[in-house]
């Protein structure tokens, strides 16, 4: 996939992102910074440092960005089919799915497991592909390592191009936008999505590592630069990664360890909770996360259309660093897919405080 098409972006603008990085797997996320990512590279090159931790990774490609950029990286997210997403592309030291796996992976259901054929009927896919599923599953245990993460993270990126929109709130055609991989079967969208993958696995040399888990549980000790990308806590409503990925969530553990709430129309999971989700916990969320790595270079991303404002996030910001810089880059997100879909414009700030 060319990113610069698929984005929108002058190919110029898209230099300013090392090459790897143009051709990172594109996951649906919400959030993910794909459209300014050339802004935030330039960012970075302004900046002196060597450890980086991506406080909440998400999608992956800006800690993939650093890790093409040299840096030792340390990824971080709550969910784990993001974790997992990081431990594929930026943990791995150069590991990738090779013929002899595939043909394991793509074999019949080696112990007639259907879990996902049965929980999901009539949702998200045909029958077919979730019998397809079901059959990976079935063999995934028995892949090494960096492979499996590959391997679980292919399923992951197929089910999201598959789905509208990339979330699981949607479970008919609806959003129906004519695109191919709608109608592709999953097992084609898997190998689509193992090429991809592999194609983006390199070693940079450095002691890559990921982490799942609360960003304000990570050790701060020893980074020189933290790189904060949280949800950003809307006026109304909230910013709830289950409600909207539940399935990849799922997916990624073959629902292992984890309660479905079955009374739900879309088979959700239990939701679980992180104060940077909602407007009444955000602002002492990002106060506790500001001094508690207030002796790294902080870079946070964040929304003109999040609460709190960007007035307030200064401040917060400037408690415990003496000089905090903005940069205002516009920025489109679209809601839905679909013709009638309306865009907004908002602005997205980078802010610096060292």
């Amino acid at each position: 996939m060319n990113l610069a098409l698929d984005l929108g972006m002058d190919a110029a603008v898209l230099q300013a992102v090392p090459p790897r990085t143009q051709r990172y797997p594109r996951l649906r996320y919400m959030g993910s910074k794909y459209r300014v990512l050339p802004h935030l590279t330039g960012i970075f090159a302004e900046l002196e440092f060597d450890r980086a931790l991506d406080a909440f990774s998400g999608s992956g490609v800006v800690a993939y960005a650093l890790k093409e950029l040299g840096k030792e990286v340390v990824a971080n997210d709550f969910l784990t089919f993001p974790s997992t997403v990081a431990r594929a592309l930026v943990e791995n030291p150069g590991d990738q799915l090779g013929r002899s796996e595939m043909e394991i992976l793509l074999s019949p259901n080696r112990d007639g497991r259907d879990f996902i054929s049965r929980t999901f009927s009539g949702l998200y896919f045909p029958a077919e592909d979730h019998a397809f599923l079901d059959a990976v599953w079935s063999h995934v245990d028995e892949i090494p390592s960096y492979k499996r993460d590959l391997a679980i993270a292919a399923l992951c990126l197929a089910a999201a191009r598959k789905q509208p929109r990339g979330v699981f709130t949607i479970t008919d055609f609806r959003y129906d936008d004519g695109r191919r991989n709608l109608r592709t079967p999953l097992r084609d969208l898997f190998v689509e999505a193992v090429h991809d993958l592999n194609r983006a696995v390199f070693d940079n040399g450095r002691s890559n590592r990921v982490i799942c888990g609360d960003a304000l549980d990570v050790d701060p000790a020893g980074f020189d630069l933290v790189y904060f990308d949280p949800p950003y806590a809307p006026p109304k409503d909230d910013s709830d990664y289950i409600k909207r990925y539940h399935f990849l969530e799922g997916l990624s553990v073959y629902w292992r360890g984890l309660r479905i709430m079955e009374h739900t129309s879309t088979k959700k999971i239990e939701k679980r909770f992180t104060p940077f989700a909602y407007k009444r916990t955000i602002r002492d969320a990002l106060a506790d996360a500001f001094s508690r790595f207030r002796d790294s270079i902080i870079v946070l991303s964040y929304s003109s259309n999040s609460v709190p404002g960007k007035d307030e996030v200064f401040a917060l910001l400037s408690a415990v660093k003496s000089r905090v810089d903005v940069h205002v880059i516009p920025h489109r997100y679209s809601f839905g897919t679909h013709a009638a879909a309306q865009r907004r414009l908002v602005q997205e700030y980078v802010f610096v405080g060292r």
